[in-house]
């Protein structure tokens, strides 16, 4: 899943009018609501106030409003921005101050879309991943080491506990836990101890959409 890597604004001016695009990263339709309704509390006075989500985890909720501009040259068009990116739980709103000069229904879904693209480069997109979490168990005169080969791998070394011995909670790279136990009996000479702890998201940053 992809998504922006946090809330902003980005402004652009063509042909006089205003259009200012803020996104946010939402977790449900209540919070896409509630985004909204606050840039539109916000932004009263401006001419529109066009919106667009996309939610869930296959992107399933899409939703998109012109809020007055001719039907399809706003939202729907903000809308296709999102999906080709291939962003899910992000809001959009751009909201229109009109600077008296008319852009046609071609003007307009450019203006909108490309609203939506520029804030979308200049706040950044992030890739989530859901990786399996395993515990490595290891000695102290062992995990210093260990500690060290962890972190410069492509492992993500979440936290570290110290008692008997040292434990690591490692969100591995990949999806494949065999691999990793079999570097980790490597490294360590069989010393050390794996145990499957769950699964988290971790996020990367992102590149073009696949």
């Amino acid at each position: 899943m992809r998504t922006i890597r946090h809330g902003g604004e980005h402004e652009t001016e063509i042909r006089r009018s205003r259009f200012i695009c803020a996104l946010a990263r939402v977790d449900g339709e209540d919070a896409a609501r509630a985004f909204i309704a606050e840039r539109r509390r916000l932004h009263w006075a401006a001419t529109h106030n066009c919106t667009a989500y996309v939610l869930g985890p296959d992107a399933g909720v899409q939703r998109s409003s012109d809020d007055g501009e001719p039907s399809g040259t706003a939202g729907l068009p903000m809308l296709e921005v999102l999906r080709h990116r291939g962003l899910t739980d992000t809001a959009a709103v751009v909201t229109r101050y009109f600077g008296g000069v008319k852009l046609g229904a071609g003007g307009l879904i450019r203006a909108y879309g490309g609203a939506v693209s520029a804030a979308l480069d200049a706040v950044g997109v992030l890739e989530r991943r859901t990786l399996p979490v395993v515990e490595v168990a290891a000695d102290y005169l062992l995990a210093g080491r260990l500690e060290s080969e962890l972190r410069a791998s492509a492992h993500h070394v979440r936290d570290v506990h110290y008692g008997a011995d040292v434990r690591f909670d490692v969100a591995l790279a990949e999806d494949d836990p065999a691999a990793f136990r079999a570097w980790l009996a490597e490294a360590t000479g069989g010393r050390a101890a794996c145990t499957p702890r769950g699964e988290t998201t971790v996020e990367f940053p992102a590149g073009p959409p696949g």
